[in-house]
């Protein structure tokens, strides 16, 4: 792949602002939503400031040589809940999750001595490119029914009121009001949003010249937003729900109580400061419950770890393992996944989507990763932007994850185009890949999962293994 901005490489400085705001956008929508999802009061915005300085953490180890944004991990959300589930107190549970996530990091640490050691060959003829590459596709595959929903999803979120049982700073149980929101925008609006966005991206990526052929996603997002915008306010102007795509009350939000200071910065409820109040709750049982939560999920994690930086590599067109080192980039993500969830909570992983992103806009520049991670850091001060990216609905995001997550898979394929597929062997093990994978095939062990890319991973090296005894034995 010939890159338009190779790893060391320096845009302008307006191109290199834009370059990194389309990073941004890429990741911050899957980055935004896991302290969502996760809930218990957990602030966006701080895991937001948390990616950014995890980035900054893991392109000083890698010598910035890897372009790569680390964002929110949804490998730990079961961890996380665990956390929570666990304590006695909020507070407490605000500690766990910093816990945990150096108790994740620490296997990284742990590993990359070894990987320092032991050097990386071991690696490579574990996982060789008829393992790796199915495997990379997968991380792709495995989201495109996320991509597909998210497409049909209106995104427009209509508030319902209901109260859940929650434990209050005086150790006492009351019901605590929580607003649910329900999408009800018609699929097919939905769809036609979305599908203007990916054209569009389509389009500006192939046609375009100079800048926008480098920026595809901010002009894709900003039609599909523009289109799913006329069809709100037609909507709210016939009172007809089908047509109302975009919920604009993270925006309105902001001036409930006037135009104060607030409205245009606020800083993030940092986790630590949260966590620092739990420390007197804190017991032996609890520790090591979020030792079990948190550790076998690093070693899965581990997994997708080495097919992400295969992946980007393959892009790059050099080995990040060899250079600057699977011991450097393992060091990077596990002690910027620390960093970041000393600040917002969540443990931080290497993103497939930032991958896709240099993917197809053929900007390697690292430079674009470092000022993305500074802005992502500015950002989370700022209300109003913060809150906008919060209106773009589901579909016009679906839209650009098509796109990002495909050439994820695409890249995987084109690791296994030197393969001989006539080869039994190679067929064997790339099948077993791609259909553990594809069909979902996760292990269970207590709160631990090993996910499908783990478990497809781990099949494809243990049937690689089988298959090429014989030659082995023969060679001895």
């Amino acid at each position: 792949m010939k890159l338009i901005y190779d790893v060391k490489d320096k845009p302008k400085f307006g191109q290199l602002i834009v370059f990194a705001i389309q990073q941004l956008l890429a990741i911050m929508a899957a980055t935004l939503v896991v302290p969502v999802i996760v809930g218990n009061g957990m602030s966006s915005a701080a895991a937001l400031f948390g990616a950014g300085c995890g980035t900054l953490v893991y392109l000083a180890f890698t010598k910035m040589k890897s372009p790569v944004f680390l964002g929110s991990s949804f490998a730990f959300l079961g961890s996380m809940a665990a956390a929570f589930a666990g304590a006695i107190s909020i507070q407490l549970g605000y500690l766990g999750l910093i816990l945990g996530t150096i108790f994740a990091g620490l296997v990284y640490v742990i590993i990359a001595i070894i990987v320092k050691f032991a050097g990386v060959n071991w690696i490579n003829k574990l996982m060789p490119a008829v393992v790796i590459g199915p495997t990379v596709s997968i991380i792709g595959l495995s989201l495109a029914t996320n991509a597909i929903g998210d497409l049909l999803s209106g995104g427009n979120k209509v508030p319902e009121i209901s109260y859940v049982a929650q434990l209050s700073d005086a150790g006492v149980w009351e019901l605590v009001e929580q607003t649910n929101f329900v999408p009800t925008a018609s699929p097919y609006i939905a769809l036609l949003c979305g599908l203007v966005t990916i054209l569009t991206v389509c389009v500006s990526s192939v046609y375009g010249k100079k800048i926008g052929k480098l920026i595809p996603f901010i002009i894709g997002i900003g039609a599909g937003y523009a289109v799913a915008t006329v069809f709100t306010l037609i909507g709210l102007k016939t009172n007809n729900p089908e047509l109302i795509v975009i919920n604009f009350a993270p925006l309105t939000d902001l001036f409930v109580n006037g135009i104060t200071i607030k409205t245009f910065l606020s800083v993030p409820e940092f986790t630590f400061l949260t966590a620092v109040k739990g420390i007197n709750d804190i017991s032996a049982t609890y520790v090591i419950s979020i030792l079990v939560a948190y550790v076998p999920v690093a070693f899965v994690v581990f997994a997708e770890h080495i097919a992400d930086h295969k992946n980007i590599s393959s892009i790059i067109e050099k080995d990040l393992l060899v250079e600057p080192g699977l011991s450097r980039t393992l060091l990077g993500d596990g002690v910027g996944s620390m960093v970041g969830a000393f600040f917002g909570g969540c443990p931080n992983t290497t993103y497939g989507e930032s991958v896709g992103c240099v993917a197809i806009t053929k900007n390697a520049s690292v430079y674009t990763i470092l000022t993305a991670a500074i802005l992502a850091i500015l950002i989370s001060f700022i209300s109003p932007f913060v809150a906008l990216v919060n209106t773009i609905p589901a579909c016009v995001m679906g839209g650009v994850c098509m796109a990002l997550y495909g050439f994820i898979a695409v890249s995987g394929l084109k690791m296994i185009q030197k393969v001989n597929l006539e080869d039994n062997k190679n067929l064997f093990v790339v099948s077993v890949i791609l259909i553990a994978g594809i069909g979902g095939l996760t292990l269970s062990f207590g709160k631990v999962t090993i996910t499908s890319i783990a478990c497809a991973l781990i099949l494809g090296i243990i049937v690689n293994i089988i298959v090429n005894l014989k030659k082995t034995n023969t060679a001895e």
